[in-house]
């Protein structure tokens, strides 16, 4: 039974009742030990006493941005000047930041996901929009970076994100209605995206999609997300989980001979994992593209690994 006492939407409320109150939570996440740093250089910044919640940095040292790589220089005379969502996701947007908090609860305690257009519904964005936008960013936050390699009992297996071959597009098939690759389809069987993950059974998952997946490409990810301690390395008999019993403990069931579990060799964890995502996408977001698709792991995962934190929303501010 999972005991876990996650914040309230009510307590959120009391929690964050104005503007000043969110940005002092965000300050504290983003500089936990009370020293201010510049997001360009990284060198200590000063408060400005008359602007609450922005700062100035006078190092003059020159710094290369990450988004385009240019070479800026926080002036000695002038200084840099930036405020406490400068290079958040919450950068260069005029929504409260108390919207935002709210948004974030919503997605991170609906089980399955929530879709933009219910929380615009829901919270009154002005537009879907708006919502899709601000769904998208928090997505882009939700992202373990620091997750330590899988221990003990894992599980490994793949599986295809996409819907049925006949509610496809003309235009994604053949002059015979057959799928062509070359069409605009994407790859896969049947022209669906292909998602690897691996889960330690009581513990996180990891999961990735595979734009264009090689002999060794499902081999690598399970080699690069688990321990080399691990006690059992799980999957169904694929052909491309073969050489992990080299230097792995590695065993497989055999789907093909109806065979799905033996003692403690089975991918009932992960494939249950695969059933909650699918049932999001089919039931809450009834379609994600492939250009997108890797934000909607981010946030199934993240929200699966801390099920049972109770600092999930603390977890999510650190991360934006």
């Amino acid at each position: 039974m999972n005991t876990t006492k996650q914040m309230t939407f009510r307590e959120l409320l009391a929690r964050f009742p104005d503007e000043p109150s969110c940005k002092a939570f965000l300050e504290k996440k983003r500089w936990p030990d009370g020293v201010v740093k510049c997001p360009r250089c990284g060198e200590k910044a000063y408060k400005l006493k008359a602007r609450p919640f922005h700062y100035l940095c006078k190092s003059g040292k020159q710094s290369a941005t990450p988004e385009t790589g240019e070479i800026v220089k926080c002036s000695k005379q002038n200084g840099y000047r930036f405020s406490v969502i400068t290079r958040t996701v919450f950068e260069n947007t005029n929504y409260p930041l108390r919207e935002w908090f709210r948004v974030i609860f919503l997605m991170f305690h609906s089980k399955k996901g929530m879709s933009a257009h219910q929380i615009h519904r829901m919270i009154g964005t002005g537009s879907y929009e708006t919502a899709w936008y601000m769904c998208t960013r928090i997505r882009a936050a939700m992202k373990d970076e620091e997750l330590p390699k899988l221990m003990g009992e894992v599980e490994a297996d793949e599986t295809f994100i996409g819907g049925k071959d006949k509610n496809r597009h003309y235009w994604t098939k053949g002059p015979d209605g057959t799928w062509q690759h070359g069409r605009g389809g994407k790859r896969g069987p049947q022209g669906k995206i292909e998602v690897i993950g691996a889960i330690a059974r009581k513990g996180n998952v990891v999961c990735r999609m595979l734009e264009d997946a090689g002999f060794g490409t499902h081999e690598k990810f399970v080699r690069n997300v688990v321990s080399k301690s691990v006690s059992l390395v799980a999957t169904d008999e694929a052909h491309h989980y073969r050489h992990l019993s080299k230097d792995l403990p590695h065993e497989h069931v055999s789907h093909n001979q109806y065979e799905y579990v033996r003692g403690r060799i089975h991918t009932q964890t992960i494939e249950s994992f695969w059933s909650l995502l699918k049932r999001g996408i089919i039931g809450s977001y009834h379609k994600v593209s492939a250009k997108y698709l890797p934000l909607y792991l981010n946030e199934f995962s993240f929200r699966f690994n801390n099920r049972k934190n109770p600092d999930i929303f603390d977890r999510v501010i650190a991360g934006c």
